[in-house]
């Protein structure tokens, strides 16, 4: 049985199945969701646990002795299998498909893997598994599915967040889902259960006396040329390393020279590229400020700085990255 992710918890409240593979690239739902298996377990009265690596060097011997031994004190155990590259090899593959077709009693296997390639879906010992149990894929959430996502992490910390509040938090996690689960669980310690508003979390930010990059990009598009050379110093005082602080600029001065090239077209070119709702004013902002020749030349002042960073030209790196934010800024 194959399943979403957020299909298991109401799987998991029925009944238990000998057999669950939860597979992915995605880290954060990759350990919720086996976390959820484990503690459905725990709830069952599984108490022992057994964990066995199955990388290359894997003696598959060793998961079958696993398999075939009674539990050290006539309790329900949890047979937790990570197999990091999701392939088994034959030898693997033989050996779990001899497990489904006679698991031993009061045992879950447990198996958390890589990315599956379409070979391994189709494989026998696959299918053996999604017959006997059930098979969770975790795939990343892309822009579309990362406002759902965010808003209802917030509802389940008892949150009420706006659209301004869960695009605040997108559009600075890029997608990481683990990067924005650590920003909500700081926020529901900072100002707490309830509603959350934007100037709630922008004075959490600002509680952390801390500048992010994100914040800098964010000044420099807005014009804010005093902002921007303040945020620089601070980024600078606490050690942040200067390629992030390049890429953040870069990313958005590339996106910016290839809209510019067509500016018939700004509100469509924006939105493909995915640029959230409440960012699209300072993008059009910059846009009224320079030209596609301007862009290309800070672009060139990126390659500099990059190049300077990497010890393969002359010159101040901080220096330079105050003349590139004051020239986007300006």
């Amino acid at each position: 049985m194959n399943v979403r992710p957020d299909q298991l918890a109401g799987i998991l409240k029925q009944k238990l199945h000998p057999v669950y593979m939860i597979s992915g690239d995605e880290p954060l739902q990759l350990m919720e969701t086996s976390d959820s298996v484990r503690a459905a377990c725990r709830r069952h009265e599984y108490s022992e646990r057994e964990v066995l690596d199955a990388d290359a060097g894997f003696d598959w011997q060793r998961f079958r002795d696993e398999a075939n031994s009674l539990s050290l004190f006539a309790s329900r155990r949890i047979l937790d299998l990570r197999l990091p590259t999701g392939k088994p090899g034959r030898d693997g593959g033989q050996a779990l498909k001899d497990y489904v077709a006679n698991p031993p009693e009061d045992t879950v296997l447990l198996i958390t893997a890589g990315k599956l390639e379409a070979a391994q879906k189709k494989s026998a010992w696959f299918k053996a598994l999604d017959q006997a149990g059930v098979i969770v894929q975790c795939w990343p959430v892309g822009a579309d599915g990362l406002t759902a996502w965010v808003k209802q992490r917030f509802q389940a910390r008892g949150m009420q967040a706006g659209r301004e509040v869960v695009d605040y938090v997108c559009q600075r996690v890029e997608g990481n889902l683990l990067a924005a689960a650590q920003e909500i669980d700081k926020l529901h310690l900072l100002v707490g259960p309830g509603a959350v508003d934007i100037e709630d979390v922008r004075e959490a930010v600002a509680d952390s006396a801390r500048f992010s990059v994100f914040e800098l990009a964010d000044s420099a598009l807005a014009g804010d040329r005093t902002r921007v050379i303040r945020i620089l110093h601070g980024l600078h005082a606490e050690g942040i390393e200067p390629v992030l602080v390049t890429w953040a600029l870069a990313k958005d001065i590339r996106l910016l020279a290839a809209v510019s090239a067509n500016r018939d077209a700004v509100d469509y070119a924006l939105k493909r590229a995915g640029v959230w709702q409440n960012r699209l004013s300072l993008y059009k902002a910059c846009l009224a400020r320079h030209s596609t020749t301007r862009f290309n030349r800070l672009l060139q002042r990126c390659a500099r700085i990059d190049a300077i960073t990497k010890g393969q030209q002359p010159g101040n790196v901080w220096d330079e990255l105050q003349t590139l934010g004051y020239q986007l800024a300006g």
